[in-house]
């Protein structure tokens, strides 16, 4: 049986619209803004307390967040996993994924996750649950031509914009911070309490104090000035040079607690600089702590260390007094500090982390698991909760080389327990 010409066109013209329609269907559906969150089935692990050592290797960069969980950031996803010590990457805990905005950078306070989003968009997640405490808009991220290695070391322990500081009454604030503007976001609510607009191309963050206020160099009058901006209201409260100093400058914060937030000091450096200046941060202007001034001294609590000629050296950075030696470390180098302890990596890539106030050694161990061998250098490093993570990279460190020459193994991520 033939259908009538006209009848026959009819069909086809029919069957194209819904054949275009499905097609439509499924784009939408691919390509839609979406959003999938995938919460915790089990309890809220304890903290771990493992014995010193090396615990194993991780293949991207742990977040450690309220001593319980690792916390990782992908292309488009931030995941947990769990136990804190364990010794592989295991099945995420938890998972928050979004489409098709990009992940930019995670900060944690306690049981608080913050990530941000291409898309400038906040979301903060329950540690414990994974689920959704609040969102807020924020402003655009600023733009970035580093390359994002797939450790995803930058995006967590280095966000570009993120800044966390405790206020004196107790609350805690995010500083987020875009080309064109910066706002406060109380970490609890989501509230935002303050936005600022700011000029661009002409000023870059530095960090946060532990005092409560965002640090950056400002170069839009022409020489460097360092900002000290308010985190709960949003004012610029001072603008600061060091005394001679040069017109170009470099701020390093130093004694952070996490990352580049609630930083206790700084270091400041122009071209020709040996090492620099430290600074001590407080209430009032920075104040100058020469205990500091040596380019790879560390600033834990109140105490300078430093390594000279294979000694470390601990100091008052307050006063400059000498507190304690440690010698027999060879070439040895500060790797990075948190409250209580100090941590230093040696030639052969021992790990020895020592008490910023005595001098006293805690542990002292070799950093590598495995067959995988002590032949590379070290990369991007955190430390957090007695824990240190470090990058693994292949020698000669090639920073222009593809992810697969630039890191020392697949799983370049090695977790010590100190």
């Amino acid at each position: 049986m033939r259908f009538p010409r006209g009848r026959r066109r009819l069909t086809i013209a029919v069957a194209a619209l819904l054949a275009t329609a499905v097609v439509a269907v499924i784009v939408y559906r691919v390509l839609a803004p979406a959003e999938v969150s995938t919460v915790a089935r089990a309890d809220y692990p304890a903290p771990a307390r493992p014995a010193a050592g090396v615990i194993g290797r991780l293949p991207v960069a742990p977040l450690i967040v309220d001593g319980r969980l690792r916390v990782y950031a992908a292309h488009r996803q931030v995941y947990a996993d769990r136990p804190v010590d364990g010794r592989h990457r295991t099945s995420p805990f938890w998972s928050y994924r979004r489409w098709p905005a990009e992940l930019v950078g995670v900060v944690a306070s306690g049981s608080t996750v913050v990530s941000r989003w291409s898309d400038g968009q906040l979301v903060a997640l329950d540690a414990r649950t994974g689920g959704v405490r609040w969102r807020s808009d924020g402003p655009e991220p600023p733009e970035s031509t580093a390359a994002v290695r797939r450790t995803g070391a930058a995006t967590v322990w280095d966000p570009r914009g993120l800044q966390l500081t405790d206020l004196p009454d107790g609350r805690i604030v995010l500083v987020v911070t875009g080309d064109a503007q910066a706002r406060g976001v109380e970490v609890n609510d989501g509230r935002e309490l303050w936005r600022a607009e700011l000029p661009g191309g002409c000023r870059s963050d530095v960090g946060s104090t532990a005092s409560g206020q965002l640090i950056a160099v400002d170069t839009c009058a022409g020489g460097a000035t360092v900002e000290f901006r308010d985190a709960a209201t949003g004012a610029v409260r001072e603008r600061w040079s060091p005394p001679g100093g040069p017109n170009e400058l470099t701020v390093t914060p130093l004694g952070c607690r996490t990352g580049r937030s609630d930083c206790l000091g700084l270091r400041t450096a122009g071209p020709g600089d040996a090492g620099g200046r430290g600074w001590l941060l407080g209430a009032g202007s920075p104040v100058a702590a020469p205990a500091l001034d040596p380019a790879g001294a560390a600033l834990v609590g109140e105490q300078s260390v430093a390594v000279l000629d294979g000694v470390a050296v601990g100091r008052s950075a307050r006063t400059g007094t000498e507190l304690w030696r440690s010698a027999g470390l060879g070439a040895a180098r500060v790797l990075a500090g948190q409250p209580g302890r100090v941590h230093l990596l040696t030639e052969a890539n021992d790990l020895v982390t020592l008490d910023p106030v005595t001098g006293r050694q805690l542990s002292r161990f070799v950093l590598n698991v495995g067959s995988d061998g002590t032949g590379w250098a070290p990369g991007a490093v955190t430390a957090e909760d007695g824990f240190v993570a470090v990058e693994r990279l292949r020698k000669p460190v090639d920073p222009t080389a593809d992810d697969r020459r630039y890191y020392y193994t697949g799983e370049t991520v090695i977790l010590a327990a100190t």
